[in-house]
């Protein structure tokens, strides 16, 4: 089996990135029900504050699409 290595390096690189914002979105989300509870004007910093890490994907899938090409 020939696999290059560059095809490793983009699965890592697009795999590493979306299973820290897994870990990064469930810590973020599991804070922000317990904030919501006490302060209901939390809401969108709440929304913003769980958005943020979708940023480790998108920026996995970059890098792993230069590196490809």
């Amino acid at each position: 089996m020939d696999i290059d290595m560059s095809v490793i390096a983009a699965a890592m690189a697009l795999g590493m990135g979306a299973a820290a914002t897994g870990y990064a979105q469930a810590h973020i989300g599991s804070a922000a029900v317990a904030a919501l509870v006490e302060k209901k004007e939390l809401l969108v910093a709440m929304i913003v504050l769980v958005a943020i890490p979708e940023t480790m994907v998108i920026l996995g899938f970059v890098i792993a699409y230069l590196i490809l090409q």
